[in-house]
């Protein structure tokens, strides 16, 4: 093993990395942070993550670390790829001597690549996907201690499942909020044809949708545009997408 004056690195508390990130996005640079400390050769790391059926870099720390993912899910194959669908490690000790994956290991080498380390993150689950980890030099992971690396991720599988049920929460409130300021702005047009036009609520709601229909814009804008008509002021958060 190369010994160095560094001391040895332990692996992060994912669940204090979770706490101390105000988003999904600030915790998983977080954790590819964490990763690439504990490897001191590497200078690349990405995350992979399958959304909708299709892997996607999360977040990635390293300029190389995004690219090579991608060029593999262009080809749908590789280290990551495999990774993540057989839950499995899968080491590349030198891309230059690899003859799996197609044209990726040549690839990665002119990236800069010469080794990468793929572990898998919550395999066999709706939040499948991989921690991957890149290097300059052949054999960077070869006599690297893989103990608080392999514990990162074991503990990523967990948080990463929290940190997306809490940012689907989050976006779903977004949303409700959302749609309750739309009602809201909706409601008040349908008062204001109500009083023009002496109708039924229905009918007034009838005659904005219809109007909207004919102006191909949707019907929260033409709310917001009636009001500010008559008060000379957008309704708060009505947000009237421009026209071209």
């Amino acid at each position: 093993m190369i010994m160095t004056d560094r001391p040895v690195a332990e692996a992060p508390d994912t669940t204090a990395l979770l706490l101390e990130t105000t988003s999904l996005d600030d915790f998983l640079r977080a954790l590819a942070r964490s990763a690439l400390a504990l490897v001191e050769e590497a200078d690349a790391c990405g995350i992979t993550l399958e959304r909708l059926g299709r892997p996607v870099t999360v977040s990635s720390v390293g300029a190389a670390a995004t690219k090579l993912d991608e060029a593999q899910y262009g080809q749908d194959d590789g280290p990551c790829l495999q990774a993540m669908r057989t839950g499995r490690e899968v080491s590349v000790p030198d891309t230059l001597r690899e003859s799996r994956w197609a044209d990726y290991p040549a690839y990665a080498a002119v990236c800069g690549a010469r080794s990468s380390l793929s572990l898998p993150i919550a395999p066999h689950s709706h939040t499948a996907g991989a921690l991957n980890l890149y290097a300059p030099v052949p054999h960077a992971f070869d006599t690297a201690d893989l103990t608080a690396l392999r514990l990162l991720a074991a503990q990523a599988t967990g948080a990463i499942a929290l940190a997306q049920r809490i940012a689907d929460t989050e976006e779903f409130a977004a949303d409700l909020e959302a749609a309750l300021r739309s009602r809201t702005v909706i409601d008040q047009a349908i008062g204001v044809v109500v009083g023009q036009q002496r109708c039924t609520p229905e009918k007034a709601f009838d005659v904005l949708r219809t109007a909207s229909q004919h102006r191909n814009i949707k019907l929260r804008e033409l709310c917001a545009e009636l009001i500010a008509s008559i008060t000379g002021e957008v309704p708060p958060d009505a947000r009237i997408r421009p026209r071209g």
